[in-house]
């Protein structure tokens, strides 16, 4: 799944124009090395603290200008992104430039900068070639042009899957006027249309509930067939992050709920928030603490096309005091490394929750050494389902209101866990407590395995 990620979002590493270190005065590197631990950390807010008393110091500094811009992207400022690496040679800042022009909407310039990275003998990076190709054919075009036929919003009743199976977010949606049915995919960075519609990456027009229309969306193409015969449903899309905080998009599992708006909602009510970083702009990030311990910080790659609630790395469950070795495997010839358990206590925003499912299996090794963070791991959809999720400020902020009480579900057949990993049921797992800290029992629905390398 995180080589998959790596793949769709262009994750890559590029080579810095490298300022010795001896080169700098002392206070300086020293400004320098905590925002590089603080972005590791994925401590954006400190970070970006620690970049600014760098460039002070030393302003003209090209790699603190390449991690300060780093920085920036994640807090999604993309003009201070751009002004940072004005003039900065190399193909880390073109990589980080074009990323920034993209994402705010500026197709040409984004090409521009896009092309200069790939003219780099050293860099390959799919993402950046198939979207300065469509950057191009985008000339005149304003990416993700809403038009509201009533109101400025659209609400459509997700589709639910058959009782038991995994939850995730499947929204009825027309793309360019036909109908279709679309997974929400926060693990990908762009909506992707599945391949055997497009051949060659396309710009659409997608509309919500016959309320609101988004013209001019850049998609990427992918083979979703296997996803589609996994869930027992006709995928045509994925609709990815960068999508997804431009709609504002509020998801409502248990209440059937997709909401897409053309403006930036209120708080809701009663919530609590959940800052966001997109590291390189594109991998949702947020922050959450594992165990009952205060300094046990985990930072966590929020994927909602995985139907689990937790996957955790070794670092992740040693964090809660479990060796991941001593997990019980899931069972069954072909069942790999995957293994599962149970978090003593999880927290999320305001919400603290005992007895969380998760998994042991994804490695994200590669994927913490190209985009340089350190993650504990992945949020799915089993978490989320249990709340009412909306994206504000342009995905910066992510409300989580605590949905209410429904009948509990029908029971898991084993056979299920076959269908979708090709394994038998987990041995030895403890079933989830479902209750919320301070909040009405039911409100952590249970999860199943998806399928950790069918998401782009």
């Amino acid at each position: 799944m995180a080589g998959a990620w790596l793949a769709a979002t262009g994750a890559i590493s590029c080579t810095a124009p490298n300022t010795p270190a001896s080169a700098r005065p002392e206070r300086a590197e020293r400004w320098y090395q905590r925002a590089i631990g603080e972005y590791r950390r994925v401590a954006m807010d400190s970070a970006f603290d620690s970049a600014r008393q760098a460039l002070e110091l030393v302003p003209s500094d090209p790699d603190v200008q390449i991690l300060a811009a780093r920085v920036a992207l994640a807090r999604l400022e993309y003009d201070e992104t751009i002004r940072l690496l004005k003039n900065v040679p190399g193909s880390a800042a073109a990589s980080l430039r074009g990323r920034a022009h993209w994402y705010r909407g500026d197709s040409d310039r984004a090409a521009d900068e896009l092309e200069q990275l790939l003219a780099d003998p050293e860099i390959v990076d799919a993402w950046a070639k198939q979207i300065a190709q469509l950057a191009r054919r985008g000339a005149g075009r304003k990416p993700f042009d809403m038009t509201a036929t009533e109101g400025q919003l659209a609400t459509v009743e997700m589709t639910r899957m058959q009782p038991g199976s995994q939850p995730l977010f499947i929204v009825p949606v027309e793309i360019d006027g036909e109908q279709a049915l679309a997974l929400v995919a926060t693990g990908t960075a762009e909506v992707m249309i599945d391949a055997a519609a497009r051949t060659e990456p396309a710009w659409l027009s997608l509309r919500f509930g016959k309320r609101l229309e988004v013209r001019d969306v850049p998609a990427l193409t992918h083979d979703l067939s296997g996803l589609s015969q996994q869930l027992g449903a006709p995928i045509k899309a994925l609709l990815g992050a960068n999508l997804l905080r431009r709609l504002q998009v509020t998801m409502d599992y248990r209440g059937r709920q997709f909401v897409a708006r053309a403006f930036t909602p209120p708080p809701p009510p009663v919530a609590t928030r959940v800052d966001v970083f997109y590291v390189r702009g594109g991998g949702m990030i947020v922050g959450s603490s594992l165990g009952e311990r205060d300094n046990a910080n985990a930072p966590m790659l929020v994927d909602t096309s995985m139907g689990f609630a937790l996957a955790l790395d070794a670092g992740g469950w040693k964090k809660v005091g479990v060796d991941s070795a001593t997990l019980p495997v899931l069972g069954g010839e072909g069942a790999g490394e995957i293994r599962a358990g149970s978090v003593p206590a999880f927290t999320l925003g305001a919400f603290s929750m005992p007895a969380v499912p998760a998994v042991f299996g994804p490695t994200f090794e590669k994927l913490e050494r190209e985009l340089e963070v350190d993650i504990d791991g992945m949020l799915g959809t089993g978490m989320l389902a249990a709340f009412r999720v909306t994206l504000s400020d342009f995905g910066r902020v992510m409300w989580l209101e605590q949905s209410p009480p429904v009948p509990p579900a029908a029971p898991i057949d084993p056979a299920m866990f076959e269908e979708a990993l090709g394994v038998g049921a987990p041995k030895e797992v403890p079933p989830p407590k479902r209750e919320v800290r301070g909040a009405d029992p039911g409100t952590l629905p249970p999860t199943l395995p998806a399928d950790v390398e069918s998401v782009p």
